[in-house]
Parts: structure tokens; C-alpha cells; sequence
């Protein structure tokens, strides 16, 4: 069986790489290089050092609407967060399977698994569909699905690629004998590209910031106006407080209210500057029990 295969972050990565111990990859597109970190270094996406390490072809075009993917005569095109849709002239070419991680057609879009963190989901998953012209809108064709329950989404993306490597594998192995199952357009909702500023935290409600915590690791994490909080626990989310009020401070950390619940911050790390502890932080600081960590 031909695939070509179509994808970029590390959750693609498991994926390519069943694929690759199960049937014969014929291509491999992902995204083009792009620049990182401070010195702004040229650095390739995940799938393509996966290609390169496994001697496959991989290309990486800016838009997919003059690639001759026919010429690899592939039998299924299979896609995991690519990044790019696909023009008719790509889907005509053979059937277009999406692994999309989220239970369909809940979470259409960039961001499924941190909106399923966000929204206090009990459950998730990945969706096999077939592609059409729209944004995830294409026929159910297989799905699994697992507890979110206290992960982050650096677990949930970990834990969503293993499924997604094994259930491509049954979705194609079966692909003949499922029949294909519309979605159900009045019950979607769509998950937006994750911005910097979402990261925002402002002390008002401890349950919302402990599914940001959750939901926007690794970025963009979650700040305050004077910090970032690199590392905190959820603690409760009954009590009224006011916002960034010291409750304890111990060497474990600094329990912290909101108007409603608290956390405890364990490590904070102010813009400029290094990552400290927040007992550090407060004592450096000079700030009591009683008082604002905001006002600093």
C-alpha cells in the first residue's frame, strides 16, 4: 500500500513513523524551515528530521495548489497537522485521511486539545476522517478516545499520537469494509489558533487558571502583569479572596488567592530575569501573608 503522508509537529512524528513500519511512504510533505529561538536559526519540523533520518522523500512547499501529488500514484493520503489545506487537485487524488485530535465534530480547527483543557472536558480523542473542502467537516470514519482528566496538553499531544499511530493503521487495514458516518453540523465547534496573549492570567478564577496552566504548556504559558508562572498547583476553587492575595508561604511554595479558589505558585520567573522559586520571589520581595503578590 502507497502512502504519501502529510504533516509537521511531533504528534505527526508517531504516526509517520507507523505508517512507515506498516506500508510503503512514498512522500513526505511538511512545513518549510522556519527560524527559532533568539538567534532565529533555520530549524525543520519534526516529520522532516524524521524523513531525513529514514531516507524518505520529503517536500516542503509554501501551498500545495500546483504539486502534482498524483505522480507518487499513492493509494491513501494520510494528514496530521500539516498546517496547509488541501485543494480539490490533492483530495481527487486519492482518499485523504486526517487524524484529528479531538472527538468530531467537537473542536474543529487549530487548537482541539487545548480547547478540551480549557473547556474542562472529561474526554477527547482522535477522529480518522475523510477529507473534504472544508475545515475539518469531512465524513467520520473511525475515532478513539481517553480521559483528559489533570494532564497537560504536552501529555494529551504524547498520549493523542499513540492512539492516532495505531488507529491509522486499523483505518486503513479497513478501509474498504467502514462505512463513512457524516458529521453532524449544528453540534460543531471550532477551537482557535492559540495567540500569545491567551496566556493572560489575572488572579480572578483559580479553576480557569490551572486549565490555562494546563492547556498552554509548553506555549505560551501563563503570566500575570509582573511575571510568568513557570510552575503552580491548583488548590481549590471554593473560597473568595482578593486577587494575587498571600494565604501561606513555606519553601514548597505560595498559596495564593483568587476571587474565587486558590493555587499555589512554585516557580515564577519575572521578565529579564531567571526562573525563581516563588518563596524566593516573595521573600526577595519582602511581601507577607495578607498581602497583594500582584503589587510589586
Amino acid at each position: 500500500m502507497r502512502v504519501v503522508f502529510m504533516g509537521s509537529p511531533e504528534y505527526a512524528v508517531k504516526i509517520l513513523d507507523s505508517l512507515n513500519r506498516n506500508f510503503e511512504v512514498v512522500a513526505v510533505y511538511t512545513q518549510p524551515d522556519k527560524p527559532v529561538g533568539r538567534k532565529k536559526i533555520l530549524t525543520p519540523t519534526p516529520v522532516k528530521k524524521y524523513a531525513i533520518e529514514n531516507n524518505l522523500k520529503v517536500l516542503t512547499p509554501i501551498s500545495l495548489k500546483d504539486e502534482d501529488v498524483s505522480r507518487f500514484k499513492p493509494d491513501f493520503i494520510v494528514v496530521a497537522a500539516y498546517g496547509l489545506l488541501l485543494p480539490k487537485s490533492v483530495l481527487d487524488v486519492a482518499p485523504c485521511i486526517n487524524l484529528h485530535a479531538s472527538i468530531l465534530p467537537k473542536y474543529r480547527g487549530a487548537s482541539p486539545i487545548q480547547s478540551a483543557i480549557l473547556n474542562g472536558d472529561k474526554f477527547t480523542g482522535v477522529t480518522s476522517m475523510l477529507m473534504d473542502e472544508g475545515l475539518d467537516t469531512g465524513d467520520i470514519l473511525v475515532w478513539d478516545y481517553t480521559e483528559v482528566g489533570k494532564k497537560t496538553s504536552i501529555d494529551l499531544f504524547d498520549e493523542l499520537g499513540d492512539i492516532a499511530s495505531n488507529q491509522i493503521i486499523y483505518t486503513l487495514q479497513n478501509f474498504s469494509n467502514i462505512k463513512p458516518l457524516p458529521q453532524i453540523d449544528a453540534i460543531a465547534s471550532y477551537a482557535k489558533k492559540i495567540k500569545k496573549e491567551d496566556g493572560f492570567v489575572d488572579f480572578s478564577d483559580a479553576l480557569v487558571m490551572d486549565r490555562k496552566y494546563r492547556a498552554f504548556k509548553p506555549w505560551p504559558g501563563i503570566f500575570c502583569e509582573k511575571f510568568k508562572i513557570n510552575e503552580m498547583e491548583f488548590l481549590s476553587e471554593n473560597g473568595e479572596y482578593k486577587r494575587g492575595e498571600i494565604l501561606k508561604i513555606d519553601k514548597s511554595g505560595v498559596e495564593v488567592g483568587c476571587e474565587r479558589g486558590r493555587v499555589k505558585l512554585i516557580k515564577v520567573q519575572v521578565p529579564g530575569k531567571k526562573e525563581v522559586s516563588a518563596f524566593d520571589f516573595v521573600n526577595g520581595k519582602r511581601l507577607r501573608v495578607g498581602e497583594s503578590i500582584l503589587e510589586v
